[in-house]
Protein backbone atom coordinates (compact mmCIF):
# COMPACT_ATOMS: atom_id res chain seq x y z
CA UNK A 1 0.00 0.00 0.00
CA UNK A 2 1.32 3.48 -0.80
CA UNK A 3 2.20 5.08 2.54
CA UNK A 4 2.99 8.66 3.49
CA UNK A 5 6.39 8.84 1.71
CA UNK A 6 4.90 7.42 -1.50
CA UNK A 7 2.00 9.87 -1.40
CA UNK A 8 4.31 12.80 -0.62
CA UNK A 9 6.60 11.73 -3.47
CA UNK A 10 3.61 11.73 -5.80
CA UNK A 11 2.56 15.17 -4.55
CA UNK A 12 6.00 16.62 -5.14
CA UNK A 13 6.18 14.98 -8.55
CA UNK A 14 2.91 16.30 -9.94
CA UNK A 15 2.54 19.67 -8.15
CA UNK A 16 4.90 21.75 -10.35
CA UNK A 17 3.20 20.45 -13.49
CA UNK A 18 -0.46 20.84 -12.52
CA UNK A 19 -0.42 23.95 -10.32
CA UNK A 20 -1.86 26.84 -12.30
CA UNK A 21 -3.27 24.58 -15.04
CA UNK A 22 -6.91 24.71 -16.04
CA UNK A 23 -8.93 21.51 -16.20
CA UNK A 24 -10.29 20.89 -19.70
CA UNK A 25 -12.26 17.72 -19.01
CA UNK A 26 -12.69 14.80 -16.65
CA UNK A 27 -13.16 11.32 -18.11
CA UNK A 28 -14.40 8.58 -15.79
CA UNK A 29 -13.89 5.17 -17.36
CA UNK A 30 -14.73 3.18 -14.25
CA UNK A 31 -16.27 4.98 -11.31
CA UNK A 32 -16.70 1.89 -9.14
CA UNK A 33 -13.85 2.49 -6.71
CA UNK A 34 -13.91 2.13 -2.89
CA UNK A 35 -16.47 4.91 -3.04
CA UNK A 36 -18.20 5.73 -6.33
CA UNK A 37 -16.64 8.63 -8.24
CA UNK A 38 -19.28 11.38 -7.88
CA UNK A 39 -20.91 12.69 -11.05
CA UNK A 40 -20.21 16.22 -9.78
CA UNK A 41 -16.48 15.67 -10.40
CA UNK A 42 -16.89 15.53 -14.19
CA UNK A 43 -19.59 18.19 -14.11
CA UNK A 44 -18.01 20.84 -11.87
CA UNK A 45 -14.22 20.44 -12.10
CA UNK A 46 -13.76 21.32 -15.82
CA UNK A 47 -12.99 25.00 -16.32
CA UNK A 48 -11.40 25.40 -12.90
CA UNK A 49 -7.73 26.08 -12.22
CA UNK A 50 -5.76 23.82 -9.87
CA UNK A 51 -4.30 26.32 -7.41
CA UNK A 52 -2.54 23.95 -5.02
CA UNK A 53 -1.66 20.30 -4.42
CA UNK A 54 -1.59 19.29 -0.75
CA UNK A 55 -1.25 16.12 1.28
CA UNK A 56 -3.11 15.22 4.48
CA UNK A 57 -2.03 11.85 5.78
CA UNK A 58 -2.30 9.51 2.80
CA UNK A 59 -4.79 11.75 0.98
CA UNK A 60 -3.90 14.10 -1.86
CA UNK A 61 -5.90 17.31 -2.23
CA UNK A 62 -6.12 19.17 -5.53
CA UNK A 63 -7.49 22.59 -4.62
CA UNK A 64 -9.39 24.96 -6.90
CA UNK A 65 -11.17 28.20 -6.03
CA UNK A 66 -14.54 26.46 -5.91
CA UNK A 67 -13.70 23.05 -4.49
CA UNK A 68 -11.17 20.28 -4.00
CA UNK A 69 -10.49 16.84 -5.43
CA UNK A 70 -9.74 14.27 -2.70
CA UNK A 71 -7.58 11.37 -3.88
CA UNK A 72 -6.58 8.19 -2.04
CA UNK A 73 -4.38 5.62 -3.77
CA UNK A 74 -5.81 2.63 -1.95
CA UNK A 75 -3.77 -0.57 -1.88
CA UNK A 76 -1.96 -0.34 -5.20
CA UNK A 77 -2.98 2.88 -6.91
CA UNK A 78 -0.86 5.52 -8.58
CA UNK A 79 -1.49 8.98 -9.97
CA UNK A 80 0.55 9.60 -13.11
CA UNK A 81 1.12 12.69 -15.22
CA UNK A 82 1.20 11.81 -18.92
CA UNK A 83 0.51 13.29 -22.34
CA UNK A 84 -3.18 13.21 -23.18
CA UNK A 85 -2.29 11.24 -26.30
CA UNK A 86 -0.52 8.48 -24.39
CA UNK A 87 -2.15 5.05 -24.77
CA UNK A 88 -4.45 4.11 -21.91
CA UNK A 89 -3.09 1.46 -19.58
CA UNK A 90 -5.11 -1.27 -17.93
CA UNK A 91 -6.87 -0.16 -14.74
CA UNK A 92 -6.61 3.58 -15.48
CA UNK A 93 -10.05 4.56 -14.25
CA UNK A 94 -10.15 8.38 -14.09
CA UNK A 95 -8.43 10.97 -16.27
CA UNK A 96 -8.21 14.70 -15.52
CA UNK A 97 -7.25 16.52 -18.74
CA UNK A 98 -5.37 19.77 -18.31
CA UNK A 99 -4.33 22.64 -20.55
CA UNK A 100 -0.94 22.05 -22.13
CA UNK A 101 -1.98 18.60 -23.42
CA UNK A 102 -1.23 16.85 -20.13
CA UNK A 103 -3.47 14.78 -17.93
CA UNK A 104 -3.52 13.08 -14.56
CA UNK A 105 -4.52 9.44 -14.64
CA UNK A 106 -5.59 7.42 -11.62
CA UNK A 107 -4.53 3.80 -12.03
CA UNK A 108 -5.93 1.42 -9.42
CA UNK A 109 -5.89 -2.33 -10.17
CA UNK A 110 -7.65 -3.32 -6.95
CA UNK A 111 -10.04 -0.34 -6.95
CA UNK A 112 -9.55 0.34 -3.23
CA UNK A 113 -8.65 3.97 -3.91
CA UNK A 114 -10.98 6.88 -4.39
CA UNK A 115 -11.39 10.21 -6.15
CA UNK A 116 -13.99 12.51 -4.63
CA UNK A 117 -15.10 16.11 -5.08
CA UNK A 118 -16.12 18.57 -2.37
CA UNK A 119 -17.07 22.23 -2.42
CA UNK A 120 -16.38 22.57 1.31
CA UNK A 121 -13.16 22.61 3.28
CA UNK A 122 -11.66 19.18 2.45
CA UNK A 123 -10.02 18.98 5.88
CA UNK A 124 -13.53 18.84 7.36
CA UNK A 125 -14.60 15.97 5.12
CA UNK A 126 -15.68 12.91 7.17
CA UNK A 127 -12.66 10.98 5.87
CA UNK A 128 -10.17 13.60 7.02
CA UNK A 129 -11.55 15.55 9.94
CA UNK A 130 -10.61 13.00 12.63
CA UNK A 131 -7.10 12.34 11.36
CA UNK A 132 -4.27 12.67 13.87
CA UNK A 133 -1.17 14.81 13.82
CA UNK A 134 1.24 14.80 10.88
CA UNK A 135 4.47 12.97 11.83
CA UNK A 136 6.63 15.59 10.13
CA UNK A 137 4.89 18.46 11.95
CA UNK A 138 6.76 20.48 14.54
CA UNK A 139 4.23 19.53 17.22
CA UNK A 140 4.78 15.81 16.72
CA UNK A 141 7.16 14.66 19.46
CA UNK A 142 7.92 11.97 21.98
CA UNK A 143 6.04 13.97 24.57
CA UNK A 144 2.94 13.92 22.37
CA UNK A 145 3.16 10.14 21.88
CA UNK A 146 3.75 9.57 25.57
CA UNK A 147 0.64 11.54 26.55
CA UNK A 148 -1.55 9.83 23.96
CA UNK A 149 -0.30 6.39 25.04
CA UNK A 150 -1.03 6.77 28.76
CA UNK A 151 -2.84 3.71 30.16
CA UNK A 152 -3.20 2.10 26.71
CA UNK A 153 -2.61 -1.64 26.50
CA UNK A 154 -2.54 -1.90 22.72
CA UNK A 155 0.80 -2.94 21.17
CA UNK A 156 2.95 0.07 20.35
CA UNK A 157 3.12 -0.82 16.64
CA UNK A 158 -0.66 -0.81 16.38
CA UNK A 159 -0.72 2.43 18.39
CA UNK A 160 1.59 4.06 15.83
CA UNK A 161 -0.61 2.88 12.97
CA UNK A 162 -3.76 4.41 14.49
CA UNK A 163 -4.57 7.29 12.15
CA UNK A 164 -6.36 9.14 14.94
CA UNK A 165 -3.07 9.33 16.85
CA UNK A 166 -0.65 10.06 14.01
CA UNK A 167 -1.21 9.83 10.26
CA UNK A 168 0.85 8.04 7.67
CA UNK A 169 3.03 5.78 9.83
CA UNK A 170 2.08 2.61 8.00
CA UNK A 171 3.25 -0.95 8.40
CA UNK A 172 6.65 -0.64 6.74
CA UNK A 173 7.76 2.55 8.44
CA UNK A 174 6.38 1.59 11.85
CA UNK A 175 8.54 -1.56 11.78
CA UNK A 176 11.60 0.38 10.67
CA UNK A 177 11.17 3.17 13.25
CA UNK A 178 10.64 0.74 16.12
CA UNK A 179 13.84 -1.09 15.16
CA UNK A 180 15.80 2.15 15.10
CA UNK A 181 14.41 3.10 18.50
CA UNK A 182 15.08 -0.37 19.96
CA UNK A 183 11.45 -0.94 20.99
CA UNK A 184 9.71 -4.32 20.67
CA UNK A 185 6.59 -3.94 18.47
CA UNK A 186 4.43 -5.93 20.89
CA UNK A 187 5.24 -3.86 23.97
CA UNK A 188 2.15 -2.15 25.41
CA UNK A 189 2.02 1.48 24.33
CA UNK A 190 1.26 2.62 27.87
CA UNK A 191 4.34 0.90 29.29
CA UNK A 192 6.98 2.82 27.35
CA UNK A 193 8.93 5.62 29.00
CA UNK A 194 9.00 9.22 27.88
CA UNK A 195 12.69 8.90 27.06
CA UNK A 196 12.04 6.00 24.72
CA UNK A 197 9.09 7.77 23.08
CA UNK A 198 11.35 10.73 22.37
CA UNK A 199 13.78 8.36 20.68
CA UNK A 200 10.89 6.78 18.75
CA UNK A 201 9.51 10.11 17.52
CA UNK A 202 12.96 11.05 16.23
CA UNK A 203 13.24 7.67 14.49
CA UNK A 204 9.83 8.11 12.82
CA UNK A 205 10.79 11.52 11.47
CA UNK A 206 14.15 10.23 10.25
CA UNK A 207 12.84 7.15 8.48
CA UNK A 208 10.03 9.07 6.77
CA UNK A 209 12.39 11.85 5.72
CA UNK A 210 14.83 9.34 4.24
CA UNK A 211 12.05 7.48 2.44
CA UNK A 212 10.70 10.69 0.91
CA UNK A 213 14.19 11.61 -0.29
CA UNK A 214 14.58 8.14 -1.83
CA UNK A 215 11.19 8.35 -3.54
CA UNK A 216 9.26 5.93 -1.35
CA UNK A 217 9.38 2.16 -1.09
CA UNK A 218 8.73 -0.21 -3.98
CA UNK A 219 7.41 -3.57 -2.78
CA UNK A 220 4.83 -4.35 -5.44
CA UNK A 221 3.45 -1.66 -7.69
CA UNK A 222 4.12 1.83 -6.37
CA UNK A 223 5.42 4.42 -8.82
CA UNK A 224 5.67 8.17 -8.48
CA UNK A 225 3.88 10.78 -10.58
CA UNK A 226 6.21 10.19 -13.53
CA UNK A 227 6.02 6.41 -13.35
CA UNK A 228 9.37 5.93 -11.59
CA UNK A 229 9.70 3.45 -8.70
CA UNK A 230 10.84 4.37 -5.20
CA UNK A 231 14.14 3.07 -3.91
CA UNK A 232 13.92 3.14 -0.09
CA UNK A 233 13.33 -0.63 -0.21
CA UNK A 234 17.10 -0.96 -0.57
CA UNK A 235 17.56 0.68 2.83
CA UNK A 236 15.03 -1.37 4.81
CA UNK A 237 16.72 -2.84 7.87
CA UNK A 238 14.05 -5.24 9.13
CA UNK A 239 10.89 -5.16 7.02
CA UNK A 240 10.66 -8.23 4.78
CA UNK A 241 13.99 -9.54 6.05
CA UNK A 242 12.90 -12.35 8.38
CA UNK A 243 15.51 -15.08 8.63
CA UNK A 244 18.30 -12.71 7.65
CA UNK A 245 20.85 -11.41 10.16
CA UNK A 246 20.09 -8.25 12.10
CA UNK A 247 22.23 -5.40 10.71
CA UNK A 248 23.23 -4.51 14.29
CA UNK A 249 23.78 -7.75 16.20
CA UNK A 250 23.63 -10.56 13.62
CA UNK A 251 20.75 -12.46 15.24
CA UNK A 252 18.14 -13.74 12.76
CA UNK A 253 15.29 -11.28 12.32
CA UNK A 254 11.80 -12.52 13.14
CA UNK A 255 8.37 -12.17 11.57
CA UNK A 256 5.06 -12.28 13.43
CA UNK A 257 1.48 -11.27 12.66
CA UNK A 258 0.32 -8.35 14.76
CA UNK A 259 -3.07 -6.82 14.16
CA UNK A 260 -3.34 -8.89 10.94
CA UNK A 261 -0.18 -7.25 9.58
CA UNK A 262 3.26 -8.76 9.08
CA UNK A 263 5.67 -7.36 11.65
CA UNK A 264 9.46 -7.69 11.59
CA UNK A 265 11.87 -7.16 14.46
CA UNK A 266 15.07 -8.22 16.20
CA UNK A 267 14.46 -10.09 19.46
CA UNK A 268 17.82 -8.99 20.84
CA UNK A 269 17.92 -5.32 19.84
CA UNK A 270 14.26 -4.55 20.50
CA UNK A 271 12.81 -4.93 23.98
Amino acid sequence: MPELPEVETTRRGIAPHVRGRRVRAVVVRNGHLRRPVPAALARELPGQVIENVRRRGKYLLLDTRHGSVIVHLGMSGSLRLVSCGAPMETHEHVEIRLTGDQCLRLRDPRRFGLMLWTRRDPLQHPLLRRLGIEPMARDFSGDYLYERARHRRVAVKQFLMDGKVVVGVGNIYASEALFRAGIHPCRAAGRISLCRYRRLAAAIKAVLREAITAGGTTLRDFTDGAGRPGYFVRRLQVYGRDGLPCPRCGVCLRRIILGQRATYYCARCQH
